[in-house]
């Protein structure tokens, strides 16, 4: 890489050998434009401690082959959840920021390539009234005439002035920027996959507490029978009025059970509401149709731990971040240095005096222009630059380790998925066994207490084990495909969902464009970018 020495001398033979102005800030740009790399380091993605396979496989229902995630709640065989999912990707508000977010990194990256050119640019343009005493040192020839000088000027052109990116601190701004608009996109596609995650699991709540609801009623049936039962025997003095307290107490303990479901219920179908982009409402045609909690296969495909890398866009956007922060420990190294500019101004001047008159503000003649090469070098500041690079350094190190601990993360949440997944399974099983056990026990009991056999507080037991079994069995057939919904969400699966589409949809953008000139930015490439490795160009046109 060049050095200071280096491009002082090119300015100096350049302007000893007299070449025409021109040519001068030509050669200069030139030789600092493409004879220096960029300070500061290139990133490089770090290592990660990535498992070779999962821990759980569950005896062949978890197979490693490659699994198939853009669409995994197609896999529970459920209409409604599917037209769910389709509605919320439509309109969920939440999503919609993120898409927004993505737009507004777009512009901020205009802003950086904007950086890389010429960054001041201004049109010049004045008229005034000038008084000078005659024996001034300004005062123009001819103007000793008089006691006092009144002249006017008038002056019209433009001016630039263009920073050189000779240590290239604008173009690590851009790969920064870049790698910013990498992690936004990341950042939607993360926000798809919490989005079809959450309406999956909150579908599959509403569906257990339905199932929680119906068992909680149908006990409510069966302990109104208990209860007119023991009046029955009360009355006809076999039982004391202890079992018909007992059946009452049981029974209004059972009824306040359904009225808090029947709250879980409302609460849970308003957390869906807002996922769908809606009020409140009861959601009657929305969840028509398959009822009951929904189904899992019997066997589920989930890679290897290694995919993770490449599925999951929080670890994809944890990476941009990190290279983002990487090109920023170059753009404050670059102070560290002189910094080159070019500045000029051409234009027309004109005044009153002598031969010329303010009509000549038009004329060739009345031309007039500057131009030059200048640098500046903060010397003074170098401790407190320093300083900045050292901070901007801590802050690349904690993205790398932020990274890795993300990619640890990702695999505890398979690893935790799939040990619930597996375990609910049997836990169901087990369950399903103890509420039919349950139930035989309350239809012995009441023949036992119909027939004087035994007392009422066997009955109570047996009606209280029973709601309990099956309540907790509506929650372990619950619990399978909640922790499959987990293991999918973990294994960053549906974002691909968005692939085809426009981060936000078209009455958002009809309104930005009648609100501001946006030009192309509006329509970003909605492909999966490529790695933080893969530079894109940092030489580019600006986005006008």
């Amino acid at each position: 890489m060049a050095d200071v020495s280096e491009a002082k001398a090119v300015s100096t033979i350049a302007c000893s050998l007299r070449i025409p102005v021109l040519r001068q800030v030509f050669v200069l740009a030139l030789t600092l434009l493409t004879g220096c790399s960029m300070v500061g380091p290139d990133f490089r993605r770090p290592s990660t401690n990535v498992a070779d396979q999962w821990l759980e496989t569950g005896d062949g229902r978890v197979e490693t082959s490659p699994a198939a995630y853009r669409e995994w709640w197609k896999a529970f065989n459920d209409p409604v959840l599917e037209n769910l999912i389709q509605t919320a990707y439509k309109q969920n508000l939440g999503l919609r920021i993120a898409g927004v977010r993505v737009l507004e990194a777009r512009a901020v990256l205009g802003i950086a390539v904007g950086e890389f050119f010429p960054q001041t640019q201004q049109a010049l343009g004045s008229a005034n009234v000038n008084r000078t005493s005659a024996t001034a040192p300004t005062t123009p020839q001819g103007g000793l005439n008089n006691p006092s000088l009144t002249f006017r000027e008038a002056q019209a052109g433009f001016g630039a002035s263009w920073e050189i990116d000779f240590w290239g601190k604008f173009r690590r701004a851009i790969q920064s920027a870049d790698a910013n608009l990498r992690s936004s996109i990341e950042a939607y596609d993360n926000a798809l996959v919490t989005l079809t995650g959450d309406v999956a699991s909150t579908y599959v709540q509403i569906r257990t507490l339905e199932d929680r609801l119906n068992i909680a009623t149908e006990n409510v049936e069966i302990q109104k029978e208990s209860l007119q039962i023991a009046r029955v025997r009360f009355q006809t003095g076999v039982t004391s009025d202890r079992d018909v307290q007992q059946a009452i107490a049981e029974l209004n303990s059972t009824e306040s059970t359904v009225f808090q479901l029947n709250t879980q219920l409302r609460q849970a179908k308003n957390a869906l509401c807002t996922l769908l982009g809606l009020p409140p409402s009861h959601l009657e045609d929305a969840l028509s149709g398959t009822g009951g909690i929904p189904g899992v296969p019997s066997q589920v495909a989930v890679g290897i731990p290694t995919d993770l890398l490449r599925r999951r866009p929080d670890i994809r956007a944890a990476e941009y971040q990190a290279a983002s922060e990487c090109a920023q420990i170059g753009v404050a190294k670059a102070d560290l240095y002189p910094a080159f500019s070019l500045s000029g101004n051409f234009g027309f001047l004109s005044s009153d005096v002598g031969k010329f008159a303010l009509s000549d503000i038009s004329s060739w003649k009345s031309r007039t222009g500057s131009i030059g090469p200048a640098f500046q070098w903060n010397l003074f500041n170098y401790g407190q630059i320093t300083n900045r690079v050292r901070a901007q350094d801590a802050r690349f190190q904690e993205a790398l380790v932020s990274y890795q601990n993300i990619v640890l993360q990702a695999q505890q949440e398979v690893e935790n998925g799939l040990v619930s997944f597996l375990n609910a399974q049997g836990q169901v099983e087990s369950l399903t066994a103890a509420a039919a056990a349950a139930k035989e026990s309350v239809n012995l009991a009441m023949i036992q207490y119909t027939e004087g056999v035994t007392d009422y507080t066997t009955v109570l037991t047996a009606q209280q084990n029973l709601l309990s079994y099956q309540l907790d069995l509506a929650d372990s057939q619950g619990a399978v495909p909640q922790s499959l919904i987990a293991v999918y969400r973990a294994l960053g699966g549906g974002w691909e969902l968005r692939e085809g589409h426009d981060f936000v949809p078209s009455e958002i953008k009809e309104t930005m464009e009648q609100r501001t000139d946006w030009g192309k930015l509006l329509t970003p490439a909605t492909a999966e970018p490529p790695a933080a490795e893969e530079q894109g160009p940092l030489l580019r046109t600006p986005d006008w």
